[in-house]
């Protein structure tokens, strides 16, 4: 098993691919996982609409 096998990690990284094998994301090590309710997103928050100034008419 080396570079050209799908299946395995060296595989993987042979081929430049993501997989079970080799996650793209490290996992977390240790505890418990957290509650849901403590995952919360942060309110939306509205930005002002930006003011767009009148354009001046030039004199003839």
């Amino acid at each position: 098993m080396g570079k050209g096998d799908r299946k395995t990690r060296k595989g993987k990284i042979g081929i430049r691919s993501y997989g079970n094998v080799r996650p793209h994301s490290a996992k977390k090590a240790g505890g418990a996982a957290k509650p849901a309710a403590a995952k919360t997103a942060k309110p939306a928050v509205k930005k002002a609409a930006p003011v767009k100034k009148a354009v001046a008419k030039k004199a003839v």
